[in-house]
């Protein structure tokens, strides 16, 4: 079994205290069934487990950490090694000014209170998208869209700052404008080993940009986040196509957690977490509302399609290699 669908806690709660329900079997969400020739026998139970972490971000900040913890500790205690959140974990307010005036530094009193947290329950974080007042705050009056790894004693052990902003009009969404309170970051971040695999880091937006997924599986990852908060109408046109794609053309896992439901009454996003495998196979989902999913990462799975379908090998940037710069 390498992936299923658990339910929000307080359902699981809800279950567990009424003797006369029996709890159903997890569901096992495989889209397309992989070939034999590529099947793997080891034991799942000897692979890693992730938890990928659905919310409803609002202005809150302290509510939606408490719900962020919730899902947190539900992940250790179901035995994962790493948990995601997603873009906008920290908050979703409701204008550019309220996002500057709720946001923190890196060594603020939020981002110290999931350090804690990654301490107390023993597991690694990746906090998809915490709004960060940088260094260059004071010139600036701008953050960043920080996008922070954690391991099991609530160090930070990378930060990547979103490097493509969202600044889209979409008719029937209303127009976004990332850039009017974000400045966008200079480089990539190196993936970095974790008890899952090689995590490489990205967020939303940046999952429209091939050349950056191709970049991070060149430098080694293994597995590709992109926390988002996708929108109503391009989440059901794009959401679960572009996953599959960065997954298929990269052979990485995909993991994908995201915000979902109304923030209030200006915002609402899609949802549809979900975890991806390098086949392009959607091996976990969430279902509606808040709560979690589940997979294992199976690396031996990963390398064997790769020897079998050795297209990096194959890849010839003698003939795009400019493929990034902007069309005239």
């Amino acid at each position: 079994m390498l992936g299923f669908i658990i339910r929000p806690p307080h359902q699981l709660l809800s279950l567990l205290l009424c003797p006369g329900l029996r709890i159903p079997r997890p569901s096992v969400l495989c889209a397309q069934p992989r070939p034999r020739a590529m099947a793997i026998f080891s034991s799942s139970w000897e692979l890693p487990l992730v938890a990928v972490c659905q919310v409803t971000s609002t202005p809150d900040k302290q509510q939606n950490f408490k719900t962020c913890a919730e899902l947190v500790r539900e992940a250790a205690r179901l035995g994962a090694c790493l948990a995601f959140l997603p873009e906008a974990f920290d908050f979703v307010a409701r204008d550019p000014a309220e996002t500057l005036r709720l946001s923190e530094p890196l060594g603020g009193n939020l981002l110290g209170e999931y350090t804690q947290l990654a301490r107390e329950c023993g597991l690694w974080l990746s906090l998809g998208g915490f709004h960060e007042r940088g260094q260059d705050w004071e010139q600036t009056q701008k953050i960043y869209n920080c996008h922070v790894l954690l391991d099991n004693k609530g160090s930070v052990v990378a930060t990547y700052r979103k490097t493509h902003l969202c600044d889209v009009e979409i008719p029937g969404q209303g127009p976004m404008r990332e850039s009017n309170s974000t400045i966008p970051g200079p480089s990539l971040e190196s993936p970095v080993s974790t008890p899952a695999g090689k995590v490489g880091l990205a967020i939303c937006y940046d999952m429209r940009f091939p050349e950056l997924s191709l970049a991070l599986a060149q430098a080694g990852a293994e597995i590709l986040t992109y926390p988002s908060a996708f929108g109503s109408v391009t989440g059901p046109a794009h959401w679960e196509v572009l996953l599959r794609a960065r997954a298929i053309e990269t052979q990485c896992y995909v993991v994908a957690a995201a915000q979902c439901g109304r923030h209030h009454e200006k915002r609402a996003s899609y949802g549809h977490s979900m975890v991806v495998d390098p086949w392009g196979t959607v091996v976990a989902r969430c279902s509606e509302g808040p709560g979690l999913c589940l997979a294992r990462i199976d690396l031996r799975y990963l390398r064997q399609l790769r020897q079998q379908l050795p297209v990096f090998r194959h890849r010839r940037p003698d003939l795009y290699g400019s493929l990034g710069h902007p069309r005239s």
